[in-house]
């Protein structure tokens, strides 16, 4: 096709070019205040060591398949039958015309793909399928692709300097994320790989943080350094290096207070850790994993962004993908951020927390 073809073609005119009228505009991603508040307000039973969670049991006391796909398929089961039932619903007995990329792009956008993998998509599909007859399992098979090739580069494992002892980790993200139970899946994980970890309870604010912290400790067997409620969480970080160095601790995890990303004191306290952390070893923290709730759909971008100026965000770990028909934002992170993603989560028990793989994320998703 010539330049001035490319020129003179009509752009599709889907749910971005209602919205914004042109590319430059799909930036904003964000919500509402008003929901943004509401979502923020939230605290998720997970998080409240008074309703006990069946954290020790197995995908198959459970009822949960055996294996990881399994549970990683059925996961993402609110995710994937929205996209597939949409999807079924444009091209049961269908030519791909205009109108059929159109309403596509709408369903992948308001499945919180993201702007840019949706029009990768429909574009995709009309340079070699417009006018043609396509199943539902080619376009999901396309869907698969491309989410793919967006995931593929950030999903990278969490690797642990043996020579950094000890290993510091901060853990961050707002209320109700899941910060301090993925601590715990974390350190049994790590401890089962022969490390000796030790667990910080940053969260002063919250007795019932503190007091959730210890019971993954003793199920752990990790020691866990605590302070009287109210305490300085960055005091707390401190003596919690100097102890952890102390008794040669291999990686030393600490839980940080719940903070609202458009709360600028309570992220400076948050900066205030990292700064501490730093008199006692220049390189610390070695790794900021910010904690995000899948079922916060587009909020979750707004904290990534805000939380990566603030402290330096190494690295992502999803949660809540089982709870949510919005498993698509993770996409729209990865493609917009393009910071690595460790881990993902997709139920209460500690094997619902893997290593996040792209093909398998992207294949679920799709339903392939």
């Amino acid at each position: 096709m010539s330049e001035d073809d490319n020129k003179n073609k009509a752009p599709k005119k889907g749910l971005l070019g209602r919205m914004f009228g042109s590319k430059s505009s799909r930036q904003d991603d964000s919500v509402s205040d008003s929901d943004r508040a509401d979502r923020e307000k939230q605290t998720p039973v997970s998080d409240d060591p008074g309703k006990s969670q069946p954290v020790e049991k197995s995908g198959d006391e459970q009822g949960q398949p055996r294996s990881w796909f399994g549970r990683l398929k059925k996961g993402l089961t609110k995710s994937s039958s929205r996209l597939g039932e949409g999807i079924s619903g444009i091209f049961t007995k269908r030519r791909l015309d205009e109108e059929a990329l159109q309403e596509l792009e709408d369903i992948l956008v308001q499945a919180d793909l993201g702007v840019e993998t949706a029009m990768r998509i429909t574009d995709r599909l009309a340079a070699s399928r417009l006018d043609k007859n396509i199943s539902p399992q080619e376009v999901r098979e396309v869907l698969a692709s491309e989410v793919e090739k967006v995931l593929e580069p950030v999903a990278r494992p969490l690797e642990i300097d043996d020579d950094a002892k000890p290993f510091v980790i901060l853990m961050a993200g707002v209320n109700g994320a899941g910060k301090t139970t993925t601590i715990g899946k974390l350190s049994r994980k790590l401890s089962d790989e022969g490390k000796k970890v030790m667990l910080a309870a940053g969260d002063t604010f919250r007795a019932a943080a503190v007091e959730q912290l210890q019971i993954w400790g003793e199920r752990t067997g990790a020691p866990v350094v605590t302070r009287a409620v109210g305490s300085d969480a960055a005091s707390l970080a401190f003596e919690a290096m100097k102890e952890a160095k102390e008794a040669g601790v291999d990686v030393l995890m600490m839980d940080t207070a719940g903070r609202l990303q458009n709360k600028s004191h309570l992220m400076d306290e948050l900066k205030k850790i990292v700064r501490v952390m730093k008199k006692q070893d220049e390189n610390a923290p070695h790794a900021v994993l910010l904690v995000l709730d899948a079922t916060t759909g587009q909020n979750a971008v707004s904290q990534a962004e805000v939380f990566g100026e603030a402290v330096d965000v190494t690295g992502l770990v999803m949660t809540k993908l089982d709870g949510s028909a919005r498993g698509g934002i993770l996409v729209a992170i990865a493609d917009r951020f393009g910071l690595p993603v460790h881990f993902i989560g997709v139920g209460e028990g500690v094997e619902d927390l893997q290593p996040f793989s792209a093909s398998e994320f992207a294949r679920a998703i799709a339903q392939t």
